[in-house]
């Protein structure tokens, strides 16, 4: 048995998990904010046509809205992610300042790089969310 002690305390977070949370809601952002434009140019109508309820997103799943269907679970992961992404992105770029902020040292400077810019891009499309050019995207994925 051995009786080594670890004198350098707790490990740290792991860069890799925390920029894949920030790639999955932005990702959902991505994936939303394409179906919609998409979706606007196919049909080609302006944004207070996309909110009239006749180009609802749950029409564009192929096959249909089943539980059999493996189109619908994406949709259904997309749907999540991007609904409670106003809630997680900030949470997540919380926990990622308090990460840089206290363990600065023990990363490299391309790590600390990647967490600040992941940080700010997911504040970023947070904020975009309620902006009033993307309220009628809001309007049309939340119909």
């Amino acid at each position: 048995m051995s009786s080594t002690v670890d004198v350098h305390g707790a490990r740290p977070p792991r860069v890799d998990v925390i920029l894949t949370a920030h790639l999955l809601l932005a990702g959902a952002f991505v994936v939303v904010v394409a179906a919609y434009l998409g979706r606007m140019v196919s049909a080609g109508v302006g944004p207070a046509g996309m909110v009239t309820g006749q180009y609802d997103p749950k029409d564009m799943v192929p096959f249909g809205m089943s539980g059999a269907n493996p189109f619908f679970w994406l949709y259904a992961a997309v749907s999540l992610l991007y609904l409670f992404g106003f809630i997680l992105g900030p949470a997540v770029a919380l926990y990622t300042g308090a990460v840089l902020a206290r363990e600065r040292q023990r990363y490299s400077v391309r790590a600390r790089r990647l967490l600040l810019a992941a940080m700010v891009g997911t504040l970023v499309l947070t904020v975009l969310r309620f902006t009033p050019a993307l309220g009628s995207m809001q309007r049309w994925w939340l119909d």
